[in-house]
Parts: C-alpha cells; sequence; structure tokens
C-alpha cells in the first residue's frame, strides 16, 4: 500500500545522492500539501463566467502567446537581456543533478530562521538502495545533519538533510542573503521587567505548558469559509455575525497578569466561544429569514 502511494506521487526533482565516493539514484518529494485549501476564481458578477488572464504586450496592447515569450533581465529602464530556454539549460552546476554532501553539522547550531520547505528524500529504483541506507543509517548513528546543495525551481539552494522514518528529510535552508537584519524592528531596548510581574508571567506559562500536537491545529478561518460557501450554496441569505467587543485596555498590567493566573486569560478559549457565537447568529439569521419567507407566504395568501 505504502508503495502504491509513493508511485502516484510525482517527484519533484530527480537526481543522485552522493557522500565522497559512494552514489545512489534518488528522488525528491514535497512533504506537504495545499490541495485541501479553499481556493477561489475571479468570477465576473454579471455574467457568472470565470476570467481568463491574458499576456499582452505593454507597448502595442496586443495579446501575445506565451509560448513565444522569453525571460528578461531589467539592465535599465525597458531595456532587457533576453535569454531563451536553451540558454538557460546550458547553466547547469553539478548539483543540478547530483546532492553532495559537504559537511555534518549538529541540527541545533542551524538557526531556525533559515529553515524553509520540507521534503522527502528516498531512493529512486533498486539500484543504490544499499548506499542510501549506509548513508542514511551512518547520519542518524552520528546524530548529525547533513548540509549540501542542489538546484531546485532555477535556483541552487543550500540543504539539509536528516533520517527521518525509512528515508531521509531534505529541507531547503534560506541564505544569508535573504535574511532581513532585525535591528530596524527591534530598535528599542525594552524596560527591565518588575520581579513580581515576572514571577506571575513564568508561572502563567508553566500553567500553560503542554505537548506539541500538530493535530490540535484546526484553520478556523478556513472552516468558516467552508460553512460560508456551504450556506451561500443552499441559497441561504446571510447575515454578518456580531463582531467580538474587544475588552477594556488593560491599565493595571499586575491586576491583569493575576487574573491571568487565576484563569480568566485563556486566548483559545475566548477564540472558541466567538466561533460558537457566530455559528450561533449564523442560525438565528437563518431563522429569522424562515419566518419572514412564513410570513410573506401567509400575506400573499
Amino acid at each position: 500500500m505504502a508503495k502504491e502511494r509513493r508511485k502516484a506521487l510525482r517527484p519533484t526533482w530527480e537526481g543522485h545522492l552522493r557522500l565522497s565516493l559512494v552514489t545512489c539514484p534518488v528522488a525528491l518529494y514535497t512533504a506537504t500539501e495545499r490541495s485541501a485549501d479553499v481556493h477561489f476564481n475571479l468570477i465576473n458578477p454579471k455574467t457568472h463566467n470565470r476570467i481568463h488572464m491574458q499576456t499582452v504586450d505593454a507597448g502595442t496592447g496586443k495579446p501575445v502567446d506565451r509560448s513565444e515569450l522569453v525571460r528578461g533581465f531589467a539592465v535599465a529602464k525597458n531595456k532587457y537581456v533576453l535569454l531563451d530556454k536553451e540558454e538557460l539549460e546550458a547553466v547547469k552546476l553539478e548539483s543540478t543533478r547530483i546532492i553532495d554532501i559537504e559537511h555534518f553539522v549538529d541540527a541545533e547550531t542551524i538557526d531556525r530562521i533559515y529553515w524553509d520547505e520540507p521534503y522527502y528524500l528516498a531512493p529512486a529504483g533498486k539500484t543504490g538502495v544499499e548506499a542510501f541506507a549506509v548513508i542514511r543509517a551512518a547520519m542518524k548513528e552520528q546524530n548529525r545533519v547533513a548540509l549540501g546543495r542542489l538546484v531546485l525551481h532555477q535556483r541552487e539552494r543550500m540543504c539539509a538533510l536528516e533520517p527521518r522514518d525509512s528515508g531521509i528529510l531534505l529541507t531547503t535552508l534560506r541564505s544569508h542573503d535573504e535574511i532581513r537584519s532585525s535591528d530596524a524592528v527591534f530598535d528599542r531596548s525594552l524596560p527591565k521587567p518588575d520581579t513580581g510581574m515576572l514571577k506571575i508571567a513564568e508561572k502563567i506559562i508553566e500553567q500553560q505548558e503542554a505537548a506539541f500536537d500538530p493535530t490540535e491545529f484546526r484553520d478556523r478561518y478556513e472552516e468558516a469559509l467552508r460553512d460560508l460557501i456551504a450556506r451561500k450554496k443552499k441559497g441561504e441569505r446571510l447575515v454578518a455575525a456580531e463582531p467580538e467587543q474587544p475588552e477594556g485596555k488593560v491599565v493595571d498590567l499586575m491586576a491583569a497578569l493575576r487574573q491571568s493566573l487565576e484563569g480568566g486569560g485563556a486566548g483559545r478559549d475566548r477564540a472558541e466561544r466567538f466561533l460558537a457565537a457566530h455559528r450561533k447568529s449564523s442560525r438565528g439569521s437563518r431563522k429569522r429569514t424562515t419566518r419572514k419567507r412564513s410570513k410573506g407566504r401567509r400575506r400573499a395568501a
């Protein structure tokens, strides 16, 4: 069953994994999916037809077929260096088809801001499976993360490889140039916290300590969107839910901390209550709409 599922997946990248003189064919698969997300199309409300985007020449205003287009790099205003597909294909690094392991590091030494997209790396075919297994087992035994490079989506990316299940988790890493300095944001020195307030805040953290469980996370906004779409599909007249009334501005920080310690500041519970109120308001609007329609029919009779 697992092999059938993997066969149904389409590799994002195929090539070889190399550790010194040891190589093996591998395939890269995306580790995340967004197929279940709510996706919208642009619609003309007058005709209910979808809108198709056209590629138009900015100078002549005439449509141009996408197959005729080439890529261009701006060197001055309205001046470009043009590159066709064959020229771009000629720029191939070794990392285009080979993930060459360069170093092994402790995962804790990689700042989390550099971690980017996760992928699954698996053997491609039966050839080289033993070499793949040896490389993976050695990394697991040494408890180290391998660093390498690969060309993905026309960019060479640094990547981190670590054992996961019976394969390898490959995570692309952002380059140093991609990371903005925090100086422009964290440009103020924070005041020294009051000792009493700090102790209460630490106790609140202890009270809310829990194990990370990603299955508990639900996209409540997407759930509300799906509910909205389902009700619109049934032809219901929708009434906006009453917005949550903001609590009064906190003036006494110590009082707010103490109240939170006593259980009065659970943000998640408050969010759940808001959603429940939203659903209740939606049901109420449906009942009001039904009553209005019944009265209208009685008057007509």
